[in-house]
């Protein structure tokens, strides 16, 4: 049995695979097809992107018994280097290939109608892609934790194929599914069944990796990292340090000489109702980790009203102490020249209740976070995007454009570039920057990290290497800076000789 797997990307409220990313569902796929008995040289895997640029690779799939495509984009993204799969794209293969195509992922909550077809996997696509070569069953069904925790170890091998190994940051799931009783309007992570994995199982994952040569891990794929391995108590649950601890220390001993460990998703009404035991996870994260990480906290509105009709869980308040807690333990720098950790915020447009004071709402909210001092990593606004399965569903809020660019350009120039330039400050060395491509007369790079920072090296380097640079000047989530060994003609707080624009 010969198959290929089609890596179209995802993009998840609750899990990233957009390179240099990559999320845990073709690692899945492929350890399901070696658990069922495929040799692993019989196994292909190929992004969409290396599809576009080498025809050949159509040949491969014509050959092959089965065709896995796993894609799906629930929330809006840009990227540098990546193009996901369009439907278009993914409607010509099932055309092309219809009984041995096998389809899945997020993008089965496309509303496309090309999509609703019997080849598009309505749940768990690497266990029907396991039943399928079982000869079990052709119909959906879950995956069981049970068979993550065979798949998630026989299919890490697959990262070496990847075009950008060894230069990928793997997505780790430690849960999936939100175990809120009532959930945000817009999220489709209520769409999967709750299930949590066993530490010794992403553990163990997490060693099949390194040892297949990863060195950049992301604990993302889970709604928050915080909640993983609560408490149940007579009032509900509370967090577990204890499990968080377990679980980076057994992480490192796994993989003792990683160059990146970090996480993303924070709930901050947990850090509300459980400020000591957050504190103290948050005290762990630090120890364990790799600088420069962000607790991506999913805010979405100031708006009380907004709040109240889209079912959030934190006011304006809420937020900023959640704010104050991560910056009191993790704003110290480290060695990489960023802070240890720092907190983001989510913004999103296009909820139901919104008018033009939510703009103001959410402004006042960040600007009351930089009068206090307090730094933010990154603050992402994005537009809602809408499925049915959802309760956002088909509900229509007209989005001002010219209101909402202005909001963020005016968000940009407040709140961002400030704040920037009090995370690095001109002067700092940023370490490990990989080079990824030329603009002008500059080289584009970032580190391999959770929501790096862009910046902008003065010359043209060799693209693939790690570099060092010094800051020199500042722009909307980028930096511009020059090589390292050019240190001596920094001068701290003057005023950079090139901005970055465009990016």
């Amino acid at each position: 049995m010969r198959s290929v797997i089609i890596d179209g990307y995802v993009d998840e409220p609750a899990c990233l695979g957009v390179p240099p990313y990559t999320s845990p569902y073709p690692r899945y796929i492929a350890g399901a097809m070696i658990d069922a008995g495929a040799k692993p040289r019989d196994v292909h895997y190929y992004t969409i992107d290396q599809l576009r640029a080498e025809p050949g690779i159509i040949g491969i799939m014509d050959r092959a018994d089965l065709i896995v495509v796993v894609a799906g984009l629930t929330v809006p993204g840009r990227y540098l280097n990546a193009k996901p799969i369009t439907i278009r794209e993914v409607g010509d293969f099932i055309a092309r290939y219809n009984e041995k195509i096998l389809v899945g992922g997020p993008i089965r909550l496309s509303h496309e109608s090309v999509l609703r077809s019997e080849y598009v996997a309505e749940k768990d696509l690497e266990a029907r892609v396991f039943d399928r070569l079982t000869e079990k069953s052709e119909t959906d069904r879950w995956r069981r934790t049970s068979e993550v925790k065979r798949w998630s170890v026989k299919g890490a091998q697959i990262i070496q194929r990847h075009p950008h190994f060894p230069h990928i940051m793997c997505e780790i799931e430690t849960y999936r599914g939100c175990p809120r009783e009532r959930h945000c309007s817009f999220c489709t992570e209520p769409l999967y069944p709750h299930s949590s994995r066993e530490i010794h199982d992403v553990v163990d994952e997490v060693r099949a990796l390194y040892e297949s040569g990863a060195r950049y891990f992301r604990i993302g794929r889970q709604p928050d990292l915080f909640s993983y391995k609560r408490i149940e108590t007579n009032s509900g649950f509370k967090p577990d340090p204890t499990a968080i601890e377990k679980l980076y220390r057994g992480i490192r001993r796994a993989a003792p000489e990683l160059k990146v460990l970090h996480m993303d998703n924070l709930n901050p009404a947990t850090i509300i109702e459980y400020p000591d035991e957050s504190r103290e996870i948050a005290k762990t994260i630090i120890k364990y980790h790799t600088p420069g990480d962000v607790a991506a906290m999913g805010v979405e509105s100031s708006d009380p009203r907004v709040i109240r009709e889209n079912n959030l869980q934190v006011y304006p308040e809420d937020v900023i102490k959640a704010v104050e807690l991560i910056n009191e333990v993790g704003s110290i720098r480290g060695e990489n020249g960023l802070p240890e950790l720092l907190p983001g915020i989510n913004l999103l447009y296009g909820l139901k209740g919104e008018s033009k004071r939510t703009y103001q709402h959410n402004l006042e909210l960040l600007q009351r976070i930089h009068e206090k001092g307090l730094l933010l990593r990154r603050i992402n606004i994005r537009k809602a995007m809408r499925f049915k399965e959802t309760p956002l569903g088909e509900t229509k809020v007209h989005i001002e454009k010219k209101l909402f660019y202005h909001h963020r350009e005016t968000i940009k120039r407040r709140i961002e570039v400030p704040m920037l330039k009090e995370i690095a400050p001109k002067g700092t060395i940023i370490k490990e920057i990989l080079t990824e491509a030329h603009h002008g007369r500059f080289t584009l790079g970032r580190q391999i990290a959770s929501y790096p920072l862009l910046i902008k090296i003065e010359g043209i380097l060799k693209l693939g290497i790690f570099v060092d640079a010094a800051v020199t000047g500042h722009s909307h989530r980028s930096l511009t800076a020059i090589p390292v060994g050019r240190m001596r003609n920094i001068e701290v707080g003057s005023e950079p000789t090139h901005r970055l624009s465009g990016y």
